[in-house]
């Protein structure tokens, strides 16, 4: 199985030249039907929302954003609702230093970083790959098998321990393809 992970803002020419041949998958939330519903940002409803009894989200950004509590604000309910995939993110400048991510909407403990990954974005991402994407992860997994597939990302980091970039959902699907999931 050969699945490469390559930035979105690579040309056309330069992703061609590094893998001739390979089909190119573009799977952020600018990608075209149906490879944007593997984007965290789309909305699929009824994605649980680790830790958190019966609440459900939107989108899986929408949990990662409704969980992070900063110095001055915590939990952002109203980010599970949103079925835009635009106004989800919740930044430094506007709230202040980040201080961790709730474990669950009403828990008392916050996550670090790697936990909250591990804890929050893999539960909740791989839930939908396979509650909400599946026909598209067998199609993949197809693809694969009869040839190179690089699928675009803004972000390339699939290491979870990597917390000096963003994680990638393409190398998170690259790895669920391969049956090659990260640990908890």
């Amino acid at each position: 199985m050969t699945i490469h992970i390559a930035s979105r803002r690579r040309s056309a020419a330069s992703l061609a030249a590094a893998f001739p041949g390979a089909r190119i998958i573009d799977v952020t939330s600018k990608a075209p039907q149906p490879w944007v519903r593997m984007s965290p940002f789309f909305p699929h409803g009824d994605i649980p929302v680790p830790a958190s009894g019966e609440a459900v989200s939107q989108s899986v950004e929408g949990i990662w954003q409704a969980l992070k509590v900063f110095e001055g604000h915590d939990v952002d309910t109203g980010k599970l609702h949103i079925t835009s995939m635009t106004g989800l993110k919740r930044t430094v400048r506007t709230n202040g230093p980040v201080l961790g991510h709730r474990e669950g909407l009403s828990g008392a403990r916050l996550l670090s970083y790697e936990q909250a990954r591990r804890r929050i974005f893999l539960p909740a991402y791989r839930w939908v790959l396979e509650n909400k994407v599946a026909d598209l992860v067998a199609e993949l997994r197809a693809a694969d098998k009869d040839g190179q597939v690089v699928l675009l990302d803004y972000t390339v980091n699939g290491d979870v321990t990597d917390t000096s970039s963003a994680l990638s959902h393409a190398a998170l699907i690259g790895l669920y393809v391969q049956d090659r999931w990260p640990g908890a």
